[in-house]
């Protein structure tokens, strides 16, 4: 990795308040005064009284009823769109398809190189209710399917490479394939690029689809996300961490960056000599958090189609606030499913990494280009 005054790092692993209550007791006694025929006067003594001294607590992530925290975000939803399965759209990153549409929407994206050095991006969609145009959309590498599964997605692709068709076919890989049975609900074709840089999905495709196809439309009972994310009421600065406003994850073909804004304390990204932007909205992707992890990977076949290890184990970046935290990744142990657990992130300390509540951009990065990140 290329760091100007900084360097590189891999990790290892490792990990109330009480209530006082005071009780205070007082009582006084009065003797007669016995100088004259007394008239005696008798005063109640005050009743024993005890004062309780409470630390009123309050929870930071406490919220109104029907909203919870987003197992995308962190941030608070509509309890059906929070418990709603996402859907994790491939997405078309040549340059002859910019500008992306709907992709602000995402609140999670990942990016992974493909053949010939390109990249293709997946995002994870929640709230995607009022979304016409979400593309376009392009076929199915078998690595982003094992991403897609840690978020309980389902999985949405115009057609796929042969090395992914097995992988499909699994019964708890639920997906929508332009090329599929859903092909004509769920996807629609505009006359305003060339194919195949002219498919998009919406909403309305969506939602039919997933009736079509009859998949389960809520998470599963248990499903816990995939971050771990701050409380409401905080911040994730990465103190004590290493000061980094400028990444370059080294794809070669779009060579993609992002910046650190201080006024929005967001990394803004650009890719093609400029900033990403949505078509939709005309504003440039930005996000709250920014992960580079790095997964060993194999070549093949002569036509550069590539494999990347989701299973084993690597190191990763956080970037945050400006500065950079280092530490470990490992799929977590599902005995029912392997393919279905996620990936967790551990600190220098053994910890896992809590992010901050936002938008999440995730460049997974082969581990023989660790040399050549630009971090500064």
């Amino acid at each position: 990795m290329i760091i100007k005054s900084k360097a590189k790092a891999l990790v290892s692993v490792l990990l109330s308040s009480a209530m006082i209550l005071s009780l205070v007791g007082c009582k006084s006694n009065e003797e007669p005064v016995a100088e004259k025929p007394a008239v005696e006067v008798k005063t109640e003594e005050p009743a024993s009284s005890s004062s309780e001294t409470i630390e009123e607590t309050t929870d930071p992530n406490a919220l109104a009823p029907g909203m919870m925290r987003s197992f995308l975000s962190g941030l608070p939803v509509d309890e059906k769109i929070g418990n709603r399965r996402p859907v994790a759209i491939m997405l078309n990153n040549l340059e002859a398809a910019q500008p992306m549409s709907g992709v602000s929407k995402a609140d999670v994206v990942y990016e992974y190189v493909v053949e010939g050095s390109i990249t293709r991006l997946m995002g994870l969609f929640e709230n995607y209710d009022d979304l016409d145009k979400i593309g376009s959309v392009r076929s199915c590498r078998e690595y982003f399917v094992y991403t897609a599964l840690e978020f309980d997605a389902i999985y949405m692709h115009f057609g796929q490479a042969a090395y992914a068709l097995s992988l499909l076919e699994e019964d708890y890989v639920d997906n929508l394939n332009g090329l599929g049975e859903a092909g004509d609900t769920c996807f629609y074709r505009t006359t305003d690029r060339k194919a195949p840089h002219n498919v998009y999905t919406s909403a309305k495709g969506i939602e039919a689809g997933i009736k079509k196809l009859g998949y389960r439309e809520n998470h599963y009972e248990g499903y816990k996300g995939k971050f771990k994310f701050c409380d409401l009421d905080k911040e994730v600065t990465n103190e004590g961490g290493m000061e980094v406003t400028h990444m370059e994850p080294k794809y070669r073909i779009n060579k993609p960056w992002f910046e650190y804004n201080p006024e929005t304390k967001k990394y803004d990204r650009f890719q093609y000599d400029g900033p990403q932007i949505d078509a939709e909205t005309g504003e440039q992707l930005s996000y709250d958090n920014v992960i580079f992890q790095y997964n060993f990977w194999t070549q093949l076949d002569e036509k550069d189609y590539l494999a990347f290890d989701c299973h084993s184990g690597g190191s990763f970046q956080y970037f945050t606030h400006g500065k950079m935290v280092m530490g470990t990744w490992q799929r977590e142990i599902n005995e029912d499913n392997y393919n279905m657990s996620a990936i967790r992130y551990y600190d220098q300390n053994g910890d896992e990494l809590v992010i901050n509540n936002g938008k999440t951009f995730v460049c997974v990065i082969q581990n023989t280009e660790v040399e050549n990140v630009v971090l500064k």
